[in-house]
């Protein structure tokens, strides 16, 4: 996280000509293959190696500010007509076999499209003599030039759809799983609640989350290197325009046989293939170690998937020291996962092998109205009569990995970066932060601390009456420790995520806490985690995007401001559309499988641990079948340590790049919904981050996040299209017919 020093001498004008600048600090241009390094930057070929923050914040990202207007009519308009957009694509991947986040390329090219059409075919103001029309005209941005800050700020309002989906989350829960159908007044008010609870504290610590040039935030890189790319020079970058245009439109026609004609394209399975003449009992077992295409499938063992919308570009932007410690987690998860299957724990054979629904112990399903009552909390009699819950040996597997990670990813930060954090808000304070795109927006007015300090009250106070009049089942005074909680994870969770653009998974912990404190109460224990995760979730989010605002020159007013605007909207859109699907697709989604298509993994899951928390000294105590998932808070913390002693025994140690909570968390973080997207991710990490950025770095420089963010934009573009169109998010589906590219059964021809 620390700053190196910024070399003045190396400002570049634009992103594109940042490469073949770059030979003007050499003494001499380097043979070519030879690798030099000059003021610690690698070299090869005279083109920098990206290796650090610095290094991206001076050779990938220009720091240019022509002083253009951002926060105008047209932004605003074309952000909140996005935001319909993005609220739509964030709910329909909450309902889908893997769960991604809404591309913010895809959002980001309709704004400029939609923007650059604006400007264009719109008359200019000079072409009237009135000059009350002139002045109307001026305001709605006719005729006038579509600036970067313009796009920011529209394409930020738009992206901010899914910063309200936790309290939405749990509104899904409540219709699938208990009928229950909230008042408008306790929807309104925890969705404007959730939505806003975590803004303060990214404002309070943005020195440490934001400033540092290594805070680099690398899963945006792409967007950012777009938004210049579209905006500053584009003459000069009309060959890269140009690839780009090309790839979007390739990815766009692509994505039509993976996800529609060729499901196959999904999950390409060798052994798959070689096993389908075999036995069934062989099958079964090539499936459930080979298999992946499908929602919760297989381990996806060397079965590659072709179909983006799964991969997308977060495997070209994430460091490679990043990428190995997820690999790392990925072959624990092989091994460990079929371990526990095969050697039965927990009765493992009794039930699906991946599955996050719950189970009685004949391996028929448990419906929560077995042992709840028409308020939604626990009727104990009931439960006597029909035994504890079940979960899958893989859940529990995921729910000790994510209890591992979080405990790793406090005494990892607190070890490894306490040090670069003091330096980091000593720099703040005294404004000697050398990163040149801190130093460029020192000009801005800073956001007033009253405007943070105002949301959250507003916020607060907004949650509390939603619990003392609601129908949470959630006390006030576990509303507070709610917000507590979350207040201290967030700033260990945007560490990580700043300098590794990943983060680990924190809503185990919020729901064990919830358990302890509100026994028999699963309703209360997801709203007490959405509360609590939402405050990590926003603190993340709004940080991020104080991070590209800081790269683009957006001033720090506009930014906040957008931020909430974009996030109230997107929230209330996303329970309309929630219920929109949740209705036209009810039986999937509580079915404990699910398709290539619909899956309600995530909210089984998030009902799932309401379930068995809210039963936390039935099933996780002492006496419990599965103690050693709280115990792995406890065990987690105990990694980085060794980790640390292994480094002062073996001075070499220091030199491998692992972080224990992204092992850990990577170990468990596919535990149920669609896996054959793995090997793909792997695949094209190797190739951009491991070959292309240290053997072709002038390509990697010129392209990797611009291809990246291509292949996004038209992969999610057709996706959002086939969904309403044959896919059946609008409640009529037309599959394409059955044949052997688009079989019946799984897409990767498992059993």
């Amino acid at each position: 996280m620390e700053s190196p020093a910024y070399k003045g001498s190396t400002v570049v004008e634009t992103a594109v000509d940042a490469a073949d600048k770059t030979s003007d600090r050499l003494p001499a241009q380097p043979p070519d293959g030879e690798i030099q390094f000059d003021d610690d930057v690698e070299y090869v070929k005279g083109h920098p190696v990206i290796r650090t923050g610095a290094d991206v914040s001076n050779f990938i990202i220009s720091d240019r500010d022509d002083g253009d207007p951002s926060l105008t009519f047209r932004s605003i308009v074309l952000g909140t007509i996005f935001t319909a957009l993005s609220s739509v694509i964030t709910i329909l991947y909450v309902f889908k076999p893997y769960q991604v986040q809404v591309s913010a390329v895809f959002l980001q090219l309709l704004v400029f499209i939609f923007g650059k059409a604006w400007a264009t075919l719109t008359p200019r103001p000079e072409r009237f003599s009135s000059f009350w029309l002139q002045k109307v005209i001026r305001f709605m941005n006719f005729g006038q030039h579509f600036g970067i800050k313009e796009h920011v700020v529209a394409a930020l309002i738009a992206s901010s759809g899914n910063n309200g989906l936790a309290g939405v989350e749990v509104h899904a829960v409540e219709r699938l799983f208990y009928d229950l159908h909230i008042s408008a007044s306790t929807a309104v008010l925890s969705t404007f609640s959730i939505a806003l609870c975590g803004f303060v504290l990214a404002g309070l610590l943005r020195p440490l989350f934001v400033y540092p040039a290594e805070m680099v935030y690398w899963s945006t890189l792409p967007q950012v290197v777009l938004f210049q790319n579209l905006h500053f020079n584009p003459r000069d970058n009309k060959r890269r325009l140009t690839k780009f245009g090309w790839a979007l439109a390739i990815a766009a026609v692509w994505e039509l046989f993976p996800a529609y004609m060729v499901t196959w394209f999904g999950g390409l399975s060798i052994f798959c293939l070689a096993s389908m003449r075999a036995p069934e009992h062989t099958r079964k077992i090539f499936t459930t170690i080979f298999g992946g295409a499908s929602s919760n499938e297989g381990l996806g063992f060397l079965n590659f998937s072709l179909d983006w919308q799964y991969i997308q570009s977060t495997y070209l932007s994430l460091p490679f020291k990043q990428q190995v410690n997820t690999w790392i987690g990925y072959a624990i998860f092989y091994v460990v996962m079929a371990g526990l299957y095969y050697g039965n724990a927990w009765d493992a054979k009794n039930f699906p092998f991946m599955s996050t629904s719950l189970f009685f112990s004949n391996g028929t399903t448990f419906s929560p109205d077995s042992v709840t009552n028409t308020q939604g909390t626990i009727d104990f009699d009931k439960l006597e009569q029909v035994g504890l819950p079940n979960l899958t040996s893989s859940t529990v597997w995921g729910y000790l990995t994510q209890n591992f990670a979080m405990g790793a990813l406090i005494t990892h930060v607190l070890i490894f970066y306490w040090k670069d954090m003091a330096t980091a808000w000593k720099q703040a304070r005294t404004k000697t932060q050398p990163d040149p795109h801190y130093q460029g927006m020192l000009k801005y007015k800073e956001v007033p601390m009253w405007w943070y300090y105002a949301s959250f009250v507003l916020a607060f106070f907004a949650g509390l009456i939603v619990t003392i009049k609601g129908q949470t089942t959630l006390p006030a005074w576990g509303y507070i420790i709610s917000l507590i909680l979350g207040a201290f994870i967030a700033p260990f969770s945007c560490v990580l995520y700043g300098l590794y653009g990943t983060g680990v998974s924190t809503n185990q912990l919020s729901k064990m806490v919830a358990g302890a404190l509100h026994p028999g109460r699963p309703l209360a224990g997801l709203y007490f985690s959405s509360w609590s995760h939402q405050v990590i979730l926003l603190s993340v989010n709004l940080a991020n995007w104080l991070k590209v605002g800081q790269y683009t020159k957006v001033p720090h007013r506009v930014m906040f401001a957008t931020q909430v605007y974009g996030t109230l909207l997107g929230a209330a859109l996303n329970y309309v559309v929630m219920i929109t699907i949740v209705s036209n697709q009810r039986e999937i989604l509580l079915d404990p499988i699910g398709n290539n298509v619909w899956s309600g993994s995530t909210v089984q899951s998030l009902n799932s641990q309401a379930i068995t928390w809210s039963l936390a000294k039935e099933v996780y105590g002492t006496q419990g079948r599965y103690l050693i998932v709280p115990l792995g808070l406890l065990i987690g913390l105990v990694f980085p340590i060794a980790h640390w002693g292994a480094m002062k025994v073996f001075p070499r140690v220091k030199k491998w790049p692992l972080n224990t909570a992204i092992i850990l968390s990577s170990a468990g973080m596919n535990y149920y919904g669609a896996t054959s997207w793995v090997w793909s991710s792997i695949a094209v990490g190797v190739f951009s981050q491991f070959w292309l950025r240290r053997h072709m770095p002038r390509i990697y420089n010129e392209y990797n996040y611009l291809i990246g963010a291509a292949l996004d934009g038209g992969s999610q573009l057709i996706i959002f299209v086939l969904s309403f169109a044959v896919l059946g998010a609008s409640g009529t589906e037309r599959p394409f017919p059955t044949w052997w590219g688009n079989p019946a059964g799984n897409p990767d021809h498992c059993l």
